[in-house]
């Protein structure tokens, strides 16, 4: 039988109790390992480079150059390494600036630590991870504007919800759950949607969320 192939995580954070928190964490799981880790952000880009991780966990607040820089040279350099940031900042401006850079998720420090295990894991698997106490506090919005979209196509409410939690992170089974649909439905409300947003992937869509300010706390 072959052995589990992991999934190989970098750390970029300049605070030392910081990574050693995050190592200790990560070692509980039997399919992530460590192989490297910066305390700036230079030294995480030379690294990376080298060692080409899976996954990147990346705070913004470094020294010598920051993580938003980082993330951009890393995303240039290795386009194939998704980067995951991990940071104190909850604002809007912070997520959508990391986003445009080529990060595939955020996540913030206050979160429970599952919720770091899980976005590292859902980065790998080329999606998106936004942490919902990011999410939820930086689109408050009651009712966002509607999404632009080509002359004669709209979105119906069904698509809309679904793109809606597809863009905070849930997979397709958990949105069939929630909306009582099966996982064939909600792939095919996915796609037309994503038709008609003129939309590639899942990191397309998040990106368009955010900056059209149309996901919202709680689907109505």
């Amino acid at each position: 039988m072959n052995p589990m192939k992991k999934l190989r995580v970098f750390l970029a954070d300049d605070q030392t109790m910081v990574r050693e928190g995050l190592k200790a964490i990560i070692a509980n799981e039997p399919d992530l390992e460590i192989i490297g880790e910066a305390g700036d952000g230079e030294e995480a880009v030379k690294l990376v480079e080298s060692l080409r991780p899976d996954v990147v966990v990346m705070d913004l607040s470094m020294p010598r150059m920051d993580g938003l820089w980082a993330t951009r040279a890393i995303k240039q350099a290795c386009p194939e390494v998704k980067v995951l940031v991990l940071s104190v900042h909850e604002t809007r401006s912070h997520m959508r600036r990391m986003l445009q850079a080529g990060a595939s998720g955020y996540v913030v420090k206050r979160s429970a630590a599952e919720e770091l295990i899980q976005a590292v894991r859902a980065v790998a698997a080329k999606g998106v991870y936004l942490d919902p106490i990011a999410v939820l506090k930086l689109i408050p919005s009651p009712r966002p504007p509607s999404p632009v979209l080509p002359r004669g196509q709209s979105l119906s409410g069904r698509e809309a919800k679904v793109m809606q939690l597809i863009a905070l992170g849930y997979a397709n089974k958990e949105v069939a759950a929630q909306l009582n649909l099966s996982v064939k439905t909600i792939e095919t409300f996915k796609m037309r949607a994503m038709e008609k947003l003129g939309l590639r992937c899942r990191v397309d869509l998040v990106r368009y969320a955010v900056e059209h300010g149309w996901l919202k706390s709680r689907m109505e």
